[in-house]
């Protein structure tokens, strides 16, 4: 089987389980322009270590490269269309010592008391109060930013206060319930928008100035230029900063908090916090769970009243 199918094959296959696949998708497609549309059995150990050096300006592109190759002979051998797997050995890649960075309320403050300054300037393509919605619904609802950008007017429920995140990371559906505070803002948010562009439900719900619909790109630049605005920071270099996406971790973090301070069965809440989420199970929900010194205050002090209480029985 040629290269090209067999690659074809195999991503439809990995989306009908879910997978969204995009990035590893560009992968293999790369490969098989490199290698050539030749069969799996003249792939060389040599041909594939060209093209895993190739273009790589480091291990961790490397070893990913290396990786979606891994699955493509998986799926190939358990299908009796590849017998040998020639891909050369590469160092371990170090494991990665980033952790999401969780706002604290006073860092959420100064991030919306400087959209208004940021979002003033000749070149922000986004109005300060569509700017501010975006980030408190990012907070309130825990979404992930390329959620929030897709929702379309439709999407938005303000009588019931649901939302509907449509295609998600796995291909799914899921309503997200949205709270009181989150639902003046967007109830103001889509007033105000209302009165510069015309409502239409199949039109995006959060919008650039000029009407067109938010995207990735203009959100994250305005979101660094913003950042540096309210001085919200780490030690680290660029590469280590405060991110957009924390915020979603920042949300999960502060619910676990008030569930201890308020003394919930967590077990129970943990399954709906990860359903809330989008995840298809705990442990995907486990890593938004960063252990920050307000939490683990929190965990410790519900310790010790579980302590003192069975001591006493």
């Amino acid at each position: 089987m040629k290269l090209s199918r067999l690659i074809s094959n195999y991503i439809a296959y990995r989306r009908a389980l879910g997978n969204r696949f995009i990035a590893e998708g560009f992968i293999l497609r790369s490969c098989c322009r490199h290698l050539g549309d030749i069969t799996l059995e003249d792939v060389t150990a040599e041909g594939v270590r060209d093209f895993l050096l190739n273009g790589s300006k480091s291990l961790e592109t490397t070893s990913r490269k290396r990786r979606v190759l891994v699955g493509l002979y998986r799926y190939a051998y358990t299908r009796g269309s590849g017998t040998a797997l020639p891909l050369p050995a590469l160092p371990a890649t170090p494991p990665s010592s980033f952790v999401p960075y969780i706002y604290t309320h006073d860092d959420l403050r100064r991030l919306l008391d400087a959209v208004p300054a940021v979002c003033a300037v000749r070149q922000s393509l986004i109005d300060d109060y569509a700017m501010r919605a975006l980030l408190l619904t990012l907070y309130g609802a825990a979404l992930r930013l390329g959620e929030a950008v897709k929702l379309k007017d439709a999407d938005v429920d303000l009588r019931d206060a649901v939302l509907t995140i449509r295609e998600t990371k796995f291909f799914k559906t899921r309503l997200v319930p949205i709270g009181k505070d989150l639902l003046r803002v967007l109830i103001d948010y889509r007033n105000r928008r209302n009165r510069q562009h015309t409502a239409d439900l199949d039109a995006p719900f959060f919008r650039l100035r000029n009407g067109a619909s938010l995207n990735k790109p203009v959100v994250e630049r305005t979101f660094r230029r913003l950042r540096a605005a309210a001085g919200v920071q780490r030690e680290g270099g660029p590469r280590r900063q405060p991110r957009l996406h924390d915020l979603r971790h920042t949300a999960a973090v502060h619910r676990v908090q008030r569930w201890y301070r308020t003394g919930v069965n967590l077990q129970k809440q943990l399954l709906r916090l990860a359903t809330y989420l989008g995840h298809k199970d705990l442990s995907g929900t486990q890593r938004y769970l960063t252990l920050t010194p307000q939490l683990l205050r929190a965990a410790s002090r519900r310790f010790e009243r579980y302590a003192a209480e069975d001591r006493h029985e």
